[in-house]
């Protein structure tokens, strides 16, 4: 696999962390406030797609530097 295709890949795959990240905070807004247990469960689920989307957005970065993107 070429670096522009596996940096295609990581950018397309941060695009669906990211959004399914912004879907549950969505939805914690809309859990009624006796669901403390669910709105919890949701708050950490995206917590972890943001944490998961920050380390690719590293990789992303170091396939930018290999391929030599002047703007990195």
């Amino acid at each position: 696999m070429s670096i522009q295709e596996e940096l295609h890949q990581v950018e397309k795959e941060l695009a669906r962390l990211r959004a399914e990240a912004a879907e549950l905070r969505r939805q914690v807004g809309e859990i009624g406030p006796t669901d403390a247990a669910e709105r919890s469960t949701l708050i950490t689920m995206a917590d972890q797609q943001e944490a998961l989307a920050d380390e690719l957005e590293g990789r992303r970065q170091a396939l930018l530097q290999q391929a030599g993107d002047p703007d990195t």
